[in-house]
């Protein structure tokens, strides 16, 4: 065990909404340093592109790193392509799955043919005898789909009547949930470990340094991925992890007419279960994208929604570790981001969903080199598990054919009751207390809970240039 003393000059570059993802997600680049630590510039929609960046100097300690770790000054944009490993092993078709009962024998992945499938990476079309029965099957589901019109590309900042629409219940802008969205680990000091967008070439070095620390994790899986990657999905699934859908092509599901969104699920759900033999029973909207319409329309899928922690407006339990590809954050942001969330787990009264990525090699270097190491080391400790493990409920029920609904009743039509995330606007937290984000663009001030919990000591200067 070593302790690693970290101290950065870290640049956050403002972006706009002419980025997709922190447009549809309502995050900015300076979110690392917002939503942790300094609260810099604090808002609730993407800064303009015209904003100025915003230095940062600080300085935080993790109780211990990988000694193996990518060095963090090349966890970086522009990183040398690394060598790519290969899965530790494999699984032969017919093989019988043993973290699981009543399974059927595993299906032979080398029997798919990509044609049978929609192209990759694009809204899929709606017009394919697949998506048609499905539209069919949601509309003899006996659940009603509200007529709730889709969103635009942009964000809250290009849908402000949607975002002021609070029967919509749109989780993007103001962290609206309902009770059969899935948030938090009931147990404190659980953390339901996820990973989202793969399989990848890189996901196999996550999965072995997980092996070797007896750690499961839940992985929301992109059918455009797992259509290239199925041994990678086959070996996650039979050595105890939990798969889920992350839709087809990882659209902003709001945007999307209802009929796209259930080929997006519906395509998701088939080639998963081509590969392994069985459908989920979870999904992740991407981008944390959902209102009430989707709501409704992964319910008549039989899809639970898994969301990730939320303490305030601002704050989300998301390390950004997806940004450290496109340079839109750096290394140095995403682990003071960790710094703030393990800090804050610590004095939330439940468990913990935390939002990563297994897409890119940045993120599973910094995952493996320095997140999980920290995390293993936490005193007190986490118990670190698949989300379906933290709700207290047995693997079998994280599948549609496999679950008795002994455990897991099928839900209610109707959607359940419209609550707030914890500090969302309007809760109690967010308007019993003075947890602001600050104000103006040289406000700052530390997060919920810091000083000696967070073990983090900030220098900050914000400058702007």
């Amino acid at each position: 065990m070593r302790a690693a003393v970290f101290s950065y000059l870290a640049i956050a570059a403002a972006v706009g909404a002419h980025n997709p993802r922190q447009a549809s997600s309502a995050r900015v680049v300076a979110n690392s340093v917002t939503a942790s630590s300094a609260r810099v510039a604090a808002s609730s929609a993407p800064i303009a592109s015209s904003a100025p960046a915003t230095q940062t100097s600080f300085s935080f300690t993790l109780a211990t790193t990988n000694p193996t770790a990518i060095p963090l000054a090349s966890i970086i944009s522009n990183a040398a392509t690394q060598t790519t490993n290969s899965l530790p092993s494999t699984f032969a078709p017919g093989s019988t799955p043993t973290v699981v009962s009543g399974a059927p024998p595993l299906p032979n992945a080398a029997l798919l043919a990509p044609s049978s499938y929609p192209a990759l990476d694009i809204v899929v079309p709606t017009d394919s005898p697949e998506v048609q029965q499905w539209i069919q099957d949601v509309a003899s589901s006996g659940v009603s789909i509200p007529n709730i019109s889709a969103t635009v590309a942009g964000g809250c900042p290009a849908n402000l009547d949607a975002a002021d629409d609070a029967s919509r219940c749109w989780w993007t802008c103001g962290g609206c949930t309902r009770s059969t969205d899935i948030t938090t680990c009931p147990d404190k000091l659980t953390w339901g470990l996820t990973y989202d967008d793969g399989p990848s070439p890189y996901t196999p070095d996550l999965l072995s340094f997980l092996d070797q620390n007896d750690l499961k994790s839940t992985f929301f899986t992109v059918g455009s991925r797992v259509i290239s990657y199925p041994q990678i999905l086959q070996y996650e699934y039979m050595t105890g992890h939990q798969i889920a859908v992350h839709t087809w092509s990882h659209p902003s599901l709001t945007t999307l007419t209802t009929d796209q969104i259930i080929g997006e699920l519906g395509w998701s759900k088939k080639v998963i279960k081509d590969v392994i033999g069985v459908t989920p029973s979870y999904f992740r909207p991407p981008f944390g994208d959902i209102d009430d319409r989707v709501r409704a329309i992964a319910q008549a899928m039989d899809l639970t929604p898994v969301m990730w922690t939320r303490i305030s407006p601002m704050a989300t339990f998301d390390t950004d570790d997806f940004d450290l590809h496109s340079g839109l954050t750096t290394a140095a942001h995403v682990l003071l981001n960790w710094d703030y969330i393990e800090g804050n787990s610590t004095i939330i009264p439940t468990g913990f969903i935390l939002l990563e990525h297994d897409l890119f090699q940045q993120s599973v270097d910094i995952a493996t080199g320095y997140i999980l190491p920290d995390a293993l080391v936490h005193q007190p400790p986490f118990k670190i598990e698949p989300v379906i493990s933290c709700l207290n409920k047995p693997m079998n029920d994280a599948y549609i054919e496999l679950n008795d609904n002994s455990t897991n009743p099928p839900v209610v039509s109707g959607g359940g009751v419209p609550t707030l995330s914890s500090g969302a606007p309007g809760s109690v937290e967010a308007t019993g207390s003075s947890q602001g984000s600050g104000s103006g663009n040289s406000a700052v001030s530390t997060p919920p809970g810091s000083g000696p919990v967070l073990a983090l000591v900030l220098s900050l200067t914000t400058l702007f240039l």
